[in-house]
């Protein structure tokens, strides 16, 4: 039985990114195409790279997540998406279908949460007998997923510069980048917050305290064990003292409703299945059209080849 390669792909991560990344690019009508061009530019490049059996793309959905019913604040500081980005967001789309990829979204949910979903249903975090044959790599530009890196689960992120390559982050990468595993992320952010999202943490805690104390005690539930603990004994403690234990200690509440926001959802209801995302054949035909009415010419080299360019080479080779 040959290897299952899943390519995940975190959409809107990644059209932000090309939105930032390719300024000013326009089509023939003057209509801005930048976040199309590198969508569509990396997602070509990753599936002649990665070389995947399977494939498939997540989305935000529109409107209001569960996160920030629960919690007001929650990427509240952010402006709202540009207008001449959010017109591209559905030629995004149309690209993916036009190349055959199937693409979910759900309301109520980021993208985040639909590829936790689909990575906890095929390699649960539980099952020490997981199956070897089975790989996912995860396409992002959000380090928010390096939480779902396991044995068979990896998180690519590509460069954001020609002088530092792309990275993929298995367990031991993520040990050596952030100093904790990645099953610790999400208590690390629960500690000193994240700015990004707008997620809190404990006022006072940064980064280096954060990661000495999930080295030290494991997991936020750790941290909070060993506060009770030295609270009944009257213990002093080399780590928790002063004022970083006073902080930890009024900050209890806030600090698990940020590891609540931090954490990624694993039982998403969406309707999902691995032989539904297998790399098919497409109309390469539709696709040129698309990529030449945006006036991508670049990247008619990088297209899949489609039946009867693989049926000649299967018959000259």
């Amino acid at each position: 039985m040959s290897d299952t390669k899943l390519l995940l792909i975190d959409g809107h991560a990644l059209i932000y990114r090309a939105y930032h990344a390719f300024p000013g690019l326009t089509d023939p009508t003057g209509r801005l195409v930048n976040a199309v061009y590198g969508f569509s530019r990396l997602l070509l490049t990753s599936l002649k790279d990665l070389q995947p059996t399977h494939v498939a793309v997540a989305f935000d959905h529109k409107g209001k997540t569960k996160r920030a019913e629960s919690f007001e604040q929650y990427k509240a500081h952010r402006p709202p998406m540009p207008d001449d980005l959010k017109v591209q967001i559905q030629l995004v789309k149309d690209v993916v279908t036009a190349l055959n990829i199937p693409a979910f979204s759900l309301e109520g949910y980021e993208a985040d949460d639909i590829i936790g979903t689909i990575v906890e249903q095929l390699v649960p975090s539980s099952d020490s007998q997981r199956d070897d044959s089975l790989h996912i790599t995860i396409l992002t530009g959000d380090k928010d997923l390096l939480q779902l890196v396991r044995s068979g689960v990896t998180v690519y992120i590509p460069s954001r510069s020609k002088t530092q390559g792309d990275r993929e982050f298995d367990a031991q990468l993520v040990k050596e980048v952030l100093g904790i595993t990645p099953e610790q992320v999400v208590d690390l952010k629960a500690l000193m917050g994240d700015a990004s999202d707008n997620i809190p943490g404990i006022k006072g805690i940064g980064k280096k305290t954060g990661t000495t104390l999930i080295q030290t005690y494991g997991s936020l539930d750790g941290v909070y064990k060993e506060i009770d603990r030295l609270e009944n004994s009257g213990e002093q403690s080399a780590v928790i003292k002063g004022s970083v234990q006073t902080k930890l200690t009024e900050g209890r509440e806030i600090a698990y409703q940020s590891q609540e926001l931090a954490r990624i959802l694993t039982t998403v209801q969406i309707d999902f299945n691995l032989d539904d995302c297998a790399v098919a054949a497409y109309d390469k035909a539709e696709v040129t059209a698309l990529f030449e009415s945006f006036n991508f010419k670049s990247l008619l080299g990088l297209l899949p080849k489609d039946e009867f360019e693989m049926s000649v080479q299967e018959a000259l080779f």
